[in-house]
């Protein structure tokens, strides 16, 4: 359920920066040059931290099997 959430934030991010993009000006001088370049290292993090949570996010069946685990490890008597 969640990697559909992260698919879904990098859709948005692609779809917005494809809007935006062209319409940005990289080298220009002063607020709107130094606007251009935050909106665009803050996409880039947005980008990055969704393809990283996607990619390394733990499988369900590690899960289980440590749940199945520790259940076992818990009927112990003295």
């Amino acid at each position: 359920m969640k990697k559909n959430r992260y698919l879904l934030c990098l859709l948005l991010c692609g779809f917005m920066l494809y809007f935006a993009v062209p319409r940005l000006s990289l080298f220009a001088e002063g607020l709107e040059g130094i606007f251009t370049i935050s909106w665009l290292a803050f996409a880039l993090i947005v980008i990055a931290g969704n393809l990283t949570a996607m990619l390394y996010s733990p499988a369900k069946a590690v899960k289980k099997r440590q749940q199945h685990r520790i259940s076992k490890k818990s009927r112990s008597y003295y």
